[in-house]
């Protein structure tokens, strides 16, 4: 096989290339011709290509590298050989194809016919089964390489489906986001329209992905309203709403305390309230009642600048930034306690990979549907005041806010 040369034409290159192709790993068209069908402007640089899985099956994604800008084409494998071989004979004169079995060169020559060379493998480790597992592992609730018109529109998709590349990280962040709103699915209501209210919603980037899910993924009727104190980022992002036809999403500009909703509120979302922010959505929330809370607390400071001098903490907090995550922590944790004792069953996930953000956890809160029986009650707020007692602290802000359920529960408490 080594060094295996010869000279074809067009027919017989393309019979060549058709019957090797189920062993394709990855194609390279390259060397731009002077003459080439495109204009200066949009010329042509390199095309790629390599095996993808879709929704709708395995495809060859081939990438048109131009100039300024580059598009992608998702075409069917027998199909792939033939448009192949047409960009070589408009655009380029070298072509490259990698497979299990061997390397081709194929190089045009001046007569109109092809150099054809064939030599060992050296993609093995790269073959199609891999690249083809790799695409089918990442079965994102909104796939790569497919359109989405909400994420062409706040920019991190084009229009072909491809995911630009500064916005990778949050792309994995809205379908992680995704997947966990997936999981409480079961605890809000399929007879009648979803009620969620998504405090300090900012950009809106996972108000619309939410809407989007609920709506055009699962079919659901739902009614979304997202508050934010920008007044700018609100007209905007109700722009947006409008353009893109996105029934019962709407947008409020307003302080998350001051915000009344008198109707049921099935789900609040609050991703990156800072400080205290974060405690008035949560307070909202269980002042509504809500079946389901999910909170991305963000900038912690409060627990931080009243932590009292310990000699069990000294160690743990004298470094600045020791101090800084070790109270962003003790925070979430006397949230959670909190919400536990107003009746809520709690989790703490992971939103995103550290790698992507220091804000990467989110509480999880699903109200449950019985009280929480008196012994456990007890336990919960001698917990919570054993941990506040350690940390040095009085009140948080979660705490001030709900203070009238936590008295009530303090009070049936001692009358046991």
């Amino acid at each position: 096989m080594t060094g295996l040369a010869q000279s074809l034409t067009a027919g017989e290159l393309t019979t060549k290339l058709q019957a090797i192709w189920p062993e394709f790993i990855e194609v390279v068209i390259s060397q731009p011709r002077r003459n080439a069908s495109t204009s200066t402007a949009e010329s042509l640089r390199k095309v790629t290509g390599r095996p993808v899985v879709l929704k709708d099956g395995r495809r060859i994604q081939l990438t048109l590298q131009f100039e300024k800008r580059q598009t992608h084409e998702n075409v069917l494998p027998q199909d792939a050989p033939i448009r192949c071989l047409s960009l070589l004979q408009q655009d380029f004169e070298h072509l490259h194809l990698f497979t299990k079995q061997s390397d081709i060169a194929v190089r045009r020559q001046r007569d109109g016919s092809y150099h054809w060379r064939q030599s060992r493998p050296t993609k093995v480790g790269t073959a199609t089964e891999l690249q083809v597992a790799h695409n089918r592992s990442k079965k994102y609730l909104i796939p790569e390489n497919e359109p989405c018109a909400f994420l062409t529109e706040i920019g991190v998709m084009n229009r072909e489906g491809q995911v630009l590349a500064a916005k990778q990280n949050k792309f994995r962040q809205i379908n992680r986001f995704l997947e966990l709103v997936n999981d409480v699915l079961p605890h809000l209501p399929r007879d009648r329209e979803i009620q969620v209210v998504d405090f300090g919603s900012g950009k809106s980037y996972l108000t619309f992905a939410l809407h989007h899910l609920l709506t055009r993924i699962h079919g659901r009727r739902a009614r979304i309203r997202g508050v934010d104190l920008k007044a700018d980022v609100i007209q905007n992002c109700s722009r947006i709403a409008s353009d893109l036809q996105c029934e019962g999403l709407s947008f409020h500009h307003g302080d998350i305390a001051e915000f009344k909703d008198a109707s049921q509120v099935d789900l609040m979302v609050s991703l990156h309230a800072c400080d205290t922010a974060t405690d008035a959505a949560l307070a909202q929330a269980v002042h509504w009642c809500t079946p389901v809370i999910l909170a991305v607390p963000c900038c912690q400071h409060e627990v931080a600048a009243n932590l009292k001098p310990d000699a069990v903490l000294d160690t743990l907090t004298e470094h600045g930034i020791l101090k800084e995550r070790f109270a962003a922590l003790a925070t979430d944790a006397l949230r959670v306690k909190i919400l536990e004792i107003c009746g809520y069953q709690t989790q703490i996930v992971e939103f995103i990979d550290l790698e992507h953000t220091p804000k990467n956890l989110l509480i999880r809160a699903v109200r449950r549907t019985a009280d929480i029986g008196t012994i456990s009650c007890q336990e919960l707020l001698q917990s919570y005041a054993d941990f506040k007692r350690l940390l040095g602290i009085q009140k948080p802000a979660l705490e001030r806010y709900l203070s009238d359920i936590l008295l009530k529960q303090n009070a049936e408490v001692s009358r046991e």
